[in-house]
């Protein structure tokens, strides 16, 4: 079962969350059934797979594909108010107060297996309000 990082109350504002699990059950649902091949969803980008092997944070569960240990997370953040900072990878609990901290900002944490190239949007998180 995927679990969204947690954040305390005194990192500062409130996040909304967009938790993708039920959409990525549904997938890996229809790849066991047959509907779906391991190939469609075993697609990462070159640059993906690159970052995560690079800057990714290892996961706490297997690939949901490969049952491989080399899952990991990514954080991406984007918004207007970021210039040069905008849709960087990021460290997760960095990425989730840079978010925080910036007007319409958003960190999208993405799963990354570098076995066999699984790739999953995991959750969006959003400032509620920010400074």
């Amino acid at each position: 079962m995927m679990r969204s990082p947690r954040l305390r109350r005194s990192t500062g504002p409130e996040l909304g969350v967009v938790d993708y699990t039920l959409a990525k059950r549904a997938l890996l649902r229809n790849v066991r059934l047959g509907l779906i091949s391991r190939v469609e969803v075993c697609d990462a980008h070159p640059e993906l797979m690159r970052a995560a092997k690079h800057v990714g944070e290892p996961a706490r569960r297997p690939c949901p594909v490969c049952e491989a240990r080399e899952l990991v997370l990514l954080a991406y953040v984007y918004g207007d108010g970021l210039r040069q900072r905008n849709g960087r990878v990021w460290p997760l609990a960095q990425a989730l107060r840079l978010a925080a901290d910036h007007r319409g900002a958003c960190c999208y944490v993405v799963e990354v297996c570098t076995a066999c190239a699984w790739n999953h949007l995991s959750a969006a998180y959003t400032a509620r309000h920010a400074g």
